[in-house]
Order: structure tokens, then sequence, then C-alpha cells
């Protein structure tokens, strides 16, 4: 499952050994396509990794603090310290190779 982030408050995300952030918002067309593909990434990773989704609109504080400029972003955290970036569309087999390599 991927939890929404809301009011750039990511403390559950920070505190989770291992969490994948999502950085999309409603009108990006690459971030519609990740959607589905991290949603099962997810429930692959069942505890491994939590992943939460982060609108840059509704949540510009986040966005400026990890230094999002393009969209879909992905930041791997690991005890609340960012470990990975991976910026653009990716489809399953490939975002699960990255994530695999990084986890």
């Amino acid at each position: 499952m991927v939890h929404e982030v809301h009011h750039n408050d990511l403390m559950q995300a920070q505190a989770a050994d291992v969490a994948v952030l999502d950085f999309n918002a409603t009108w990006c067309n690459p971030c519609r396509m990740l959607a589905p593909v991290l949603e099962s990434a997810s429930q692959d990773l069942e505890g491994k990794a939590l992943f939460y989704g982060i609108d840059v609109d509704e949540n510009p504080a986040l966005a400026a603090q990890f230094g999002i400029q393009s969209i879909p972003a992905l930041i791997v955290l690991k005890k609340g310290q960012p470990v990975a970036r991976q910026v653009g569309f990716m489809p399953k087999p490939a975002l699960m190779q990255w994530l695999n390599g990084v986890l």
C-alpha cells in the first residue's frame, strides 16, 4: 500500500527502517503511469519497505527539502536518510531491479 503524505508531514516515513518516497502530481502523466507500478511493488515488498506518495503541489516544503526538480521522483530513505534517487517512469521490472539493489 502506498500511503499519502499530507501537510508536509514526513514523520512516519522518517521513522521507518526503509521508506520509498514518490514525489508526484495529479497533472503529471508519467506520475499517473507510475502509480499502479508502485502499488504493485509495495505489495511485493511488504515488510521490507514502506511506500509514500507525496503530491508536490500539496507538499511544496518537502519537495524543496529533497531538491525535487522533476517528477516523478523516487527517493529511498534508510533510517530517515536518503540513500538513492531515481527520476522518471520505470516499468515494474526496472523498478524492482533498482529497489532490490538499494534495499
